[in-house]
């Protein structure tokens, strides 16, 4: 196929590209990778016109942008969109009201499903490939069995969108394929024949097979820009995405390179932070259920890092032992180097190399790793645990993104969080933790209110799973969730056995949480 020169568009005039009832593809992640003005041109050309509408969108990662009125919510129009499904939906910080597609999905107004962003792409290479979908065990027994929840987010999304199913005596989950009619994605440059290259990017996430499930069936492909250059200026070796795919660009001089980051070349690796030491840590809660965390890890390990307390696993890991060679692996493409938190969670400083992230859950997916440090929002007594769905909130799932798929096959599942929710007053000194006033919400519930991880499947794969808390460790046993680990100066009975909505096990050699965890400047 011939190249030819692409036309550069507009962000007011994408509307017209779009038929009514069109289905499209997205790239976003939370906090990387967003194609925030061509979104908002396609919001402004409905408010205007009123078309397209009906659209069904889909965002393998995460729907959009996580902070304000940004990414997807530009689409959340009355009438715009009919149905969407996403790995993880935007959660927005506290100062403001939930983002609008979480309040779309709420209020039934459009049907919204929370599937695991790694089959999400799989479910595109499927639709690229005239293949019908894709079978998996990724999901089992969690919310997004049809024989729970289905993913379904609300009672008007029906919880036949996946299906169980049995093959060669296995279980299996048939989840079908995606045949976008436009795919809008993004990257750092492209030249005039609309070749992509990421060379900002924190990565390229999942764009390529995007754009294959659209070009293949029909469909066109928009990519947003920072700068356009020259035909043939850019190395061929470093084009992720080949003009054949693309149809046109849209440019935003102005593109940022996270939600809250200008530019920074050492998250898309094109600078090394020589930086050789970082303040220690303080002694807090969370540095000593990190640093007790980080006694799972040996050196050599390759290690999937989640969001929440585990992120401070790296700099414990770092003071602890600065020989370890760990290579942390997360699921939107960075291997090695530092994972970062916050606003530019889904980059890493320094890293190895940049994967797409469909290739990235290839590893996760069939278990290439040692280990997954993840946090959990509730545990309950079958060792379920719950990530997706905020307690107390009322607009709907924050989404299981990649966690589903991590936890599948991870060989070591390391969850850390606190034992208890709401306001409380806990100290903590080189003597150990102290309770002055306990948090009147236990973690440790009857049954977490949406099954993100299955305790029982992960006995039946003989995975290992140990909860870290700030006043105990647990591990999910096969008669049941066991204490095995102390903290100095918790009374077992009032601060734990207690606390749990539900009888825990004490295991026969209980033992007392190593002391250094508690040491001020000391290292493990």
């Amino acid at each position: 196929m011939a190249q030819n020169i692409k036309p550069v568009i507009s962000p007011e005039t994408i509307g017209e590209l779009i038929q009514d009832g069109a289905v499209l593809t997205i790239s976003s992640s939370s906090a990387l990778g967003c194609p925030d003005l061509a979104l908002k041109g396609l919001g402004q050309y409905y408010s205007k016109h009123q078309s397209p509408k009906n659209l069904t969108c889909i965002s393998p990662i995460a729907a959009g942008d996580m902070y304000g009125v940004k990414g997807i919510d530009h689409l959340c129009q009355e009438g715009m969109i009919s149905k969407i499904i996403a790995g993880s939906y935007p959660s927005g910080p506290s100062s403001f009201e939930p983002p609008l597609i979480r309040q779309f999905i709420a209020a039934e107004k459009i049907d919204g499903y929370n599937l695991p962003s790694g089959v999400l792409f799989q479910m595109h290479r499927a639709g690229s490939t005239n293949q019908p979908g894709v079978f998996s065990k990724v999901g089992l027994e969690t919310f997004i069995d049809p024989r729970i929840q289905g993913g379904a987010l609300n009672t008007r999304s029906s919880k036949d969108f996946i299906t169980f199913t049995e093959l060669n005596g296995e279980e299996y989950l048939f989840y079908p394929a995606i045949k976008p009619n436009v795919a809008i994605i993004r990257a750092t440059t492209a030249d005039e024949f609309g070749n992509l290259s990421y060379e900002q990017e924190g990565s390229p996430l999942g764009a390529l097979d995007q754009a294959f499930a659209a070009h293949n069936n029909g469909g066109i492909v928009i990519a947003q820009v920072k700068q356009i250059v020259p035909a043939g200026t850019i190395d061929p070796k470093v084009v992720r995405v080949p003009g054949i795919l693309v149809d046109y660009l849209v440019v935003d001089e102005n593109q940022l390179q996270t939600t809250n980051t200008t530019y920074d070349p050492a998250l898309s690796g094109e600078h090394v932070d020589n930086a050789s030491s970082t303040e220690p840590l303080a002694l807090t809660l969370e540095t000593a259920i990190a640093r007790r965390a980080a006694k799972e890890i040996q050196d050599s390990w390759v290690v999937n890092l989640g969001f929440g307390i585990s992120a401070v696993v790296p700099q414990v890991l770092r003071e602890a032992h600065p020989e370890f060679n760990v290579s942390w692996v997360i699921e939107q493409g960075a291997v090695g180097g530092i994972p970062l938190t916050g606003f530019a969670f889904g980059c890493a400083a320094n890293p190895d190399a940049i994967m797409q992230s469909v290739d990235q859950f290839t590893l996760l997916q069939g278990a290439g790793f040692n280990a997954a440090m993840l946090s959990f929002l509730e545990v309950d007594r079958d060792g379920n645990v719950n990530v997706s769905d905020l307690p107390g909130r009322t607009h709907v799932t924050a989404g299981v993104g990649g966690f589903a798929d991590i936890t599948s096959s991870a060989p070591l599942i390391v969850f850390s969080g606190y034992f208890t929710a709401g306001s409380k007053e806990i100290a903590i000194d080189s003597s150990g933790v102290h309770i002055v006033a306990d948090g009147k919400i236990s973690k440790f519930v009857e049954s977490v209110s949406q099954i993100t991880f299955s305790g029982n499947r992960s006995q039946k794969n003989g995975q290992k799973i140990i909860y870290v808390t700030e006043r105990c460790v647990l591990e999910l046993r096969p008669k049941g969730l066991t204490v095995t680990e102390i903290a100095p100066g918790i009374d077992l009975q009032r601060d734990i056995l207690e606390k749990a909505q539900f009888p825990l096990l004490v295991a026969e050699d209980l033992k007392e949480i190593s002391s250094d965890v508690y040491l001020e400047g000391v290292l493990l």
